[in-house]
């Protein structure tokens, strides 16, 4: 007779189940046409997701209180929640259909928890908004091990090959010479200092300053709102060519760091401080291909590429200024910042004391060490790469991807994942602080068309 034998939850797992922490990914997908009920459960049902150990695994504790994953057999109609369409009401307009996600996602971040009677994930289908939502534990996977999945799951619009658009980077040419590396590894010991001095000094008791966007002890718990900012990779692409050897993510920190000082200048009580410091606590894949991986790979037990939560957090330090009249100011100066941070181990570090604090100390004394870096930082931010051609799932177009997770204690969270020539970047925040989510997408937004108008004369002339 077969037996299963119970597996230790991860200590990365285990303390995105503490109460502090109990941390949900919701993942809004919409699709082009009405959904097909029957055809999305018959997917669901043959998909990797109900294959995976974790998806097929209740929580369970020992007499020590100590969390194991134990297989049970799955009913695919407990996880399934289909929402009846509301007689009162016809979403006819994109804008009310996106309000309405919206609010059912900033919903799910503060009141709905997963139930543990049943393996941690829930599919909702909201008929009446052509979407999907996803509800996935974090302490089964990271972003990028969960995106992966449901990609796995997914065919491309064309139907040219089987790769469902998974990209895949060159890997860096390591013929380096012996003088240029040792630059390298110096550089690489002193940012990595400075950076892990900043990251405990952030655990102990220095803060940001004060704020209109300022979270702190005890914000998660209140009520909040969600809005979407939308960018076109295209222009984001226009803005980094004419920022030396800039990336995307130095083009978004510039939108971020734009957006916020035009929020703050309007917003705030008193006249913005030029130059005003507000820290964002990131998130980075430590997986040695970056961004989406092969599913193979990731369920493979010796892959490097492993299923899990595999990142860790850097301090992202931006800079608010309304006197500085060339919008593209801000990506060189976000550029320079996330340049010395691509030079440190500080992602690395944060991930391996967390790890060593949650087998020295227990999950209480790790959740409440990163309670305090939330509560002295601003904001959190992730940017993922997804795929860039249309795909489809239960023979359905899907029009857009977006996530986001449960309240933390910054008032402000932001999440963004490209598709198909897109990145959306959702916006959660605590409604009593930040009253007017969409007045701040606009901020965003309206900070990458300035990028782009000026990049665009660049290049004319």
């Amino acid at each position: 007779m077969e037996t299963t034998v119970d597996e230790p939850v991860t200590p990365a797992g285990r303390l995105f189940l503490q109460p502090q922490f109990n941390q949900i990914i919701n993942c809004a997908i919409g699709f082009k046409h009405p959904l097909n009920i029957e055809a999305i459960k018959t997917d669901i049902s043959n998909c990797l997701l109900v294959k995976h150990p974790r998806f097929c695994s209740l929580l369970v504790l020992d007499d020590h209180g100590r969390e194991f994953w134990r297989r049970t057999k799955i009913n695919i109609d407990d996880h399934i929640i289909i929402h009846h369409k509301n007689p009162g009401y016809d979403y006819e307009l994109d804008e009310e259909k996106e309000e309405k996600i919206n609010s059912l996602l900033a919903d799910f971040a503060v009141s709905c928890p997963l139930s543990k009677d049943k393996p941690l994930w829930e599919v909702h289908l909201i008929s009446e908004l052509n979407c999907v939502i996803l509800r996935i534990h974090h302490s089964l996977g990271d972003g990028i091990s969960l995106m992966s999945m449901f990609l796995a799951s997914c065919k491309r619009l064309d139907d040219h090959g089987n790769d469902s658009g998974v990209n895949h980077k060159n890997r860096e040419n390591r013929g380096e010479k012996t003088l240029i590396f040792s630059i390298r590894l110096l550089k690489i010991i002193w940012w990595t200092i400075l950076s892990v001095i900043g990251f405990c000094l952030r655990c102990l008791w220095v803060k940001d300053k004060k704020t209109a966007i300022s979270g702190g002890d005890g914000v998660e718990l209140w009520p909040r709102m969600a809005a979407t900012a939308k960018f076109c990779l295209e222009d984001m692409k226009t803005v980094k060519r004419v920022v030396h050897n800039a990336t995307i993510n130095d083009v978004l920190f510039g939108i971020i760091s734009s957006g916020f000082s035009k929020y703050l200048d309007i917003r705030s009580s008193h006249a913005l401080q030029e130059g005003l410091e507000i820290t964002g606590l990131a998130m980075v894949n430590l997986r040695e291909q970056p961004g989406l991986q092969e599913m193979s790979k990731l369920m493979e037990d010796d892959s490097p590429a492993k299923w899990g939560n595999q990142f860790g957090m850097i301090l992202l330090p931006i800079y608010c200024h309304t006197k500085d009249t060339n919008p593209l100011n801000y990506v060189k100066r976000a550029k320079e910042m996330i340049d010395k941070k691509k030079q440190s181990l500080e992602a690395h570090f944060s991930y391996h004391i967390g790890n060593l604090a949650m087998s020295l100390f227990g999950p209480k004394v790790a959740s409440i060490i990163n309670h305090r870096i939330l509560c002295n930082t601003t904001f959190t931010i992730s940017n993922m790469v997804g795929p860039q051609e249309e795909l489809t799932f239960a023979g359905n177009p899907i029009t857009y991807i977006r996530a986001t997770s449960s309240s933390l204690p910054h008032a402000i969270t932001m999440h963004m994942v490209s598709y198909a020539g897109m990145a959306n970047m959702q916006i959660l925040v605590a409604k009593e602080i930040i009253p007017d989510p969409r007045f701040l997408a606009k901020c965003f937004e309206d900070a990458l068309l300035e990028m782009k108008n000026v990049a665009i004369n660049v290049i004319t002339f």
